[in-house]
C-alpha cells in the first residue's frame, strides 16, 4: 500500500479505533490496549510518511446503532443511559462512520494528518 501511494505522489489512509481506550472502563482492557496503539501508530505513520504527502489519520467510533448492536446488545434502559452521556442525543448510525472516513480520505482535509476523530456524539467530552 505504501509503495503504491509513494509512487502516486501522495494518499490518505484512515485507520479505525474506538473511544474505549479514552473513557478507563474496565472489563476489556486487550481491547482499550489495542486502540490506544492504533491511535499511537496513526500518529507514528503519519510523521514518518508525511513527507511522501501520505496522511495518516483515525477515527474513534462511539457506540454505533448497527443491526448486529441493535440485535445482541441495545436495551432500551441501556441505550437511554448512553444517550444521557452524549452531548448530542440522537443515535450514532453508519452513515455518521462513513462520512467522517469520506471527509478524512478527501481532499476536504489535505491538511490534517496524524489525527484522531471521535466519532461519539459528545462521550469523550462528557466521560
Amino acid at each position: 500500500m505504501i509503495p503504491g501511494m509513494q509512487a502516486a505522489g501522495g494518499g490518505a489512509i484512515v485507520n479505525f479505533s474506538s473511544i474505549s481506550y479514552m473513557m478507563g472502563n474496565a472489563g476489556y482492557a486487550g481491547y482499550t490496549t489495542a486502540n490506544g496503539g492504533i491511535t499511537a501508530m496513526t500518529r507514528s505513520l503519519a510523521r514518518e510518511f508525511g513527507a511522501d504527502r501520505i496522511r495518516v489519520n483515525a477515527i474513534a467510533p462511539g457506540w454505533v446503532m448497527t443491526d448486529k448492536q441493535r440485535d445482541l446488545w441495545v436495551t432500551p434502559e441501556g441505550l437511554a443511559a448512553h444517550l444521557d452521556r452524549q452531548c448530542l442525543k440522537e443515535e450514532i448510525l453508519p452513515a455518521d462512520i462513513v462520512a467522517a472516513a469520506l471527509f478524512l480520505a478527501s481532499q476536504a482535509s489535505r491538511m490534517m494528518t496524524g489525527q484522531l476523530m471521535a466519532v461519539d456524539g459528545g462521550v469523550v467530552v462528557t466521560g
